[in-house]
């Protein structure tokens, strides 16, 4: 018997029945899931495992049993991987808001090494909408390359769009870390990680990190690989767009493959070089309770919970439709199946099924997920260390948000 831990209120105990059966039948070693309605936590869970300290004992190759390792504790925090996205974004966002971005500038205005090579036209809002033709890399970095903080952008500002930017969209799924990363600092002369615990997650009180400080390294789950549950019969259209990508990524000449191989090979996310690095990309580290309450901060107030103070909303009404807009449709040229993407976030699609029509967010390859659904005034996260071979879709997120859904709102 699985030991789930943390509340849920009236109403709201399919979530608990769905994580449950996560961790009990689709291969979860650990995770959390936490959700707010109308800025209110009505779920916080948590369960199974943050390590597998007793890894030793078991046979070579063989997964190790459930309920080996540390257990998940309320304020286990783990990497989201490309849920950071998401986060990032939030940052250009809230620069704009302020005046202090054009996102219908060239980004050369900022950064002004990056307009060689046919770049002159790259606009902000095309680095958000994965529209810039930067991809990939021809010399992918080493893994201390793209940690340094200056490699990244200096391989970005010397590389020729594999596109005309603007004409199409593909998910820049490691280069966005230094596209973002060093417009941020252009204009601020603060690291992207600074920035958002300067601006953002200290004033919400989120533990949540693009940079993780070393005093919170003890908190971080191990992340590790684990064997996915065969596909339901029904899951049709899903099952076979997964699948197409991860064909997509077996072939070593494909943009999809290059994309994420462009740092290679790719490095130990369990090492505390790249938690400590600023990743907008991939590197983000976060609780689901801290990561739900992020996204319930763009959507609207949020009240008061444990000691932390309600805090109002982070956007206007004219950054939240900004953010959610359409930017971005169809078929996506390094994930190949059908995206669509507001300016740094994912919308709702067959492809990455969210709250509903008007949700955003950005899930993470493995199976994180954040999303914000404005319509129904719910935010949602789940964090896991199990990771499976999903990118857009997982199957363990996407039964909780079934379960979130069946929920009335209260």
């Amino acid at each position: 018997m699985v030991d789930v831990q943390g509340a849920v209120a009236d109403g709201f105990e399919p979530v608990r029945e769905a994580f449950a059966r996560n961790l009990t039948e689709r291969g979860d070693p650990g995770a959390a899931v936490a959700v707010h309605v109308d800025g209110r936590r009505v779920v916080d869970l948590w369960g199974g495992t943050r390590n597998d300290s007793a890894d030793g004992a078991r046979a070579p190759g063989a997964e190790p049993a459930h309920g080996a390792g540390d257990p998940w504790e309320a304020g286990t925090a783990t990497v989201v991987r490309s849920a950071t996205k998401g986060v990032a974004a939030t940052v250009l966002h809230l620069l704009h808001q302020r005046g202090r971005l054009d996102l219908d500038a060239p980004v050369g205005t900022y950064w002004p090494e990056f307009k060689a090579h046919g770049k002159e036209g790259v606009l902000v809002r095309h680095l958000l909408s994965h529209r810039a033709g930067l991809p990939v890399l021809d010399t992918p970095l080493t893994p201390a390359e793209a940690l340094d903080g200056v490699s990244g952008p200096a391989a970005l500002a010397a590389q020729r769009p594999v596109w005309e930017p603007g004409t199409a969209h593909g998910y820049h799924a490691q280069t966005y870390s230094w596209l973002l990363g060093e417009l941020v600092m252009r204009m601020t002369g603060r690291s992207i990680g600074r920035w958002f615990a300067e601006e953002i997650a200290r004033p919400l009180g989120l533990d949540l990190w693009m940079g993780l400080p070393d005093g919170e390294r003890h908190r971080v789950a191990t992340l590790r690989d684990v064997t996915a549950p065969p596909p339901p019969a029904a899951a049709g259209l899903r099952v076979r767009a997964k699948n197409t990508v991860l064909d997509a990524y077996r072939d070593p000449d494909s943009l999809t493959r290059r994309a994420f191989g462009a740092i290679d090979p790719l490095p130990d996310e369990n090492d505390s070089a790249y938690r400590a690095a600023e990743l907008a990309a991939s590197g983000g580290i976060a609780t689901a309770r801290s990561l739900s309450r992020f996204y319930a901060a763009l959507i609207g107030h949020v009240e008061a919970e444990d000691e932390l103070p309600a805090v109002r909303s982070l956007f206007t009404a004219a950054t939240l439709m900004q953010a959610r807009s359409q930017e971005s449709h169809g078929p996506d040229r390094v994930l190949v199946v059908g995206t669509r993407f507001g300016l740094g976030y994912m919308l709702h699609s067959p492809s990455s099924p969210m709250l509903g029509t008007g949700s955003f967010g950005h899930p993470g390859r493995g199976g994180s997920l954040a999303l914000a659904d404005p319509e129904s005034g719910t935010s949602f996260a789940y964090v896991t260390r199990g990771t499976q071979p999903s990118v857009t879709s997982d199957p363990r997120a996407q039964a909780l948000l079934r379960a979130v859904k069946s929920c009335p709102r209260r």
